[in-house]
């Protein structure tokens, strides 16, 4: 017989009793929750509809022994841990209108998202010339022009004889005018708030709650709902936080702006042999926090192994954040860098993924089949990747149209950044970076015979893959413009003598290739010959 799963139960609370929870740390807003938004004014609208009893809408809490990574403050108000002894109450639905519950009675001070203003939510007032049964709201924001018979939200809610004395001083207040304002307190005092409270004690049911009511709202990520059923007070494991330790140390070396959903894949593999969400979901959260920081450094070593054996410097040049998943599982297994044969190999499954648009679609499934490869190669074997490429030799790299979304166009730019290319101008070392190199019009990307000569002169193909080089931004701007290579490479000879050896940086010669004579077609069939035979020795490896 299957026993019934515990109903949620319908309750209500009054403000003193929510203030109360919140300030001991029973009531908790959960980290996977939106930030804080909403502005004082829709605060005081809300507020207004209590002091009528107007509805407001009914709070969903989750009650549980469980712990979650949870919001630490509120403005300028540090929120105390839940006590070791109670169950904490985590707000699935209301979480807006209960920060603003809390800020208003507390007076905090808030800033605002995205902006260095301040809201202070101690200047929202109560009208005393008015009442309960006008259509003007009774709670405001801002204070009218006869602003006398206006105080303080927080003086109506602790209103007693010391309170009212200082009214009587500040304002003149009456007799009258303090009985309107304790009618006030006591319909805020009497209110009651709608609960319903969840009980089950599983952290996925909680989620499912929280996915369901907010389908109209923030959906949550796969990576937010894995912080949250990781979290893990005792061990002091956040796995937000962790990660953004992570993203911190890769972005101090150019690899800024991966995915979260690395981590996770690589814990699935590690972990179950797979990397489906369904997969990923399920793992214990034991052995994730166990097995965090040999994943992370297997990341980190994946990172490092493209910087150097691959030569990508930067993270905006990589074909898919999913390949660091594969590479990362090698290290997490064998810990240092595949070496010989195992170079060759792994080599190649990087250029025919970069260059099959291997990660695409299907990409969960993808990285299993990958990972049993390379257990094959681990083993002794010799794996296999059944991955075409999508370009058909030189002439499908002239056809190819460069767009930097494109992981095959990628592909190319990590080809010619592992040249090492130098300045047309001087011989100096290009520098990439990411911030350079997320949009086609970025000035690292320069078009050897310029767009606008071409388009000038009547001849296709401008935007080839073939045509583009990487550059210093500050060259292609400044300098180049819309020159032909003829006039600039010729002027930047007088200061760089090693020219030849230059442009050999960016996989053109000197002589040979039409330069002098202005001539795109032969530019176009000598360069795509020498970038394929390149292409050629990493996807076919002599083994």
């Amino acid at each position: 017989m299957t026993t019934p799963r515990p109903q949620p139960k319908p309750d209500s609370r009054k403000y003193q009793d929510l203030i109360s929870d919140i300030e001991k740390g029973v009531i908790k807003i959960p980290k996977f929750q939106r930030d804080f938004v909403w502005p004082i004014e829709k605060t005081a609208a809300l507020l207004d509809s209590i002091v009528k009893g107007y509805p407001i809408g009914t709070f969903i809490l989750w009650k549980t022994n469980q712990r979650m990574a949870d919001v630490k403050d509120v403005g300028n108000i540090r929120l105390p841990a839940t006590p070791d002894d109670r169950q904490v109450e985590y707000v699935l639905d209301g979480q807006q209108r209960m920060t603003s519950l809390f800020a208003a009675y507390q007076g905090a001070k808030i800033p605002r998202a995205g902006s260095k203003k301040v809201t202070d939510f101690a200047e929202i007032y109560v009208n005393l010339d008015s009442n309960l049964s006008d259509d003007a709201q009774i709670v405001v924001h801002e204070l009218p022009d006869d602003p006398h018979k206006c105080v303080s939200l927080k003086d109506v809610l602790s209103l007693n004889r010391g309170v009212e004395k200082r009214l009587v001083a500040e304002f003149g207040l009456t007799d009258d005018d303090l009985d309107i304002a304790d009618k006030f307190k006591q319909a805020f005092a009497t209110y009651d708030f709608s609960i319903v409270t969840l009980t089950r004690e599983d952290i996925d049911s909680a989620i499912e709650v929280f996915t369901r009511i907010n389908t109209g709202g923030s959906v949550l990520t796969l990576f937010e709902i894995m912080v949250a059923k990781t979290y893990d007070e005792e061990r002091d494991f956040d796995m937000q936080v962790e990660w953004s330790k992570v993203e911190s140390d890769l972005e101090n070396v150019g690899y800024d702006g991966l995915s979260s959903s690395t981590v996770l894949q690589l814990l699935a593999l590690v972990l179950a042999g797979e990397a489906k969400r369904a997969t990923i979901l399920g793992l214990e959260k034991a052995a994730v926090i166990e097995t965090w920081p040999k994943a992370v450094s297997a990341i980190k070593s994946a990172v490092d192994h493209f910087r150097t054996a691959y030569r990508i410097p930067v993270s905006a040049l990589l074909p898919y954040d999913s390949l660091i998943v594969p590479f990362a599982y090698w290290f997490f297994i064998k810990h240092h860098e595949p070496a010989g044969d195992d170079h060759l190999r792994m080599r190649q499954f990087f250029w025919r993924s970069a260059l099959g648009y291997r990660y695409s679609s299907a990409v969960e499934s993808k990285l299993a089949a990958d990972k049993r490869a390379i257990d094959d190669i681990i083993a002794g074997g010799t794996g296999t990747w059944d991955i075409p490429v999508s370009i058909g030799g030189a002439e499908g790299l002239i056809g190819t149209n460069f767009a930097t979304g494109n992981s095959l166009c990628k592909g190319i730019l990590c080809l010619l950044a592992y040249e090492q290319p130098r300045n047309f101008n001087n011989d100096g070392t290009v520098l990439l970076d990411n911030s350079y190199l997320k949009i086609a019009s970025s000035k690292n990307f320069h078009h050897f015979f310029p767009k606008d000569h071409l388009r000038k002169n009547g001849i296709g193909d401008e935007n080839s893959v073939v045509n583009i080089t990487l550059i210093g931004a500050d060259l292609n701007k400044r300098q180049i413009n819309a020159k032909p290579p003829k006039v600039y490479i010729s002027k930047f000879q007088t200061s760089n003598p090693e020219m030849r050896s230059t442009l050999a940086t960016h996989l053109i010669d000197r002589d040979g290739m039409g330069i002098d004579e202005d001539d795109y077609g032969t530019f176009l069939k000598a360069r795509a010959a020498k970038m394929w035979a390149k292409i050629e020795e990493r996807i076919q490896p002599n083994l």
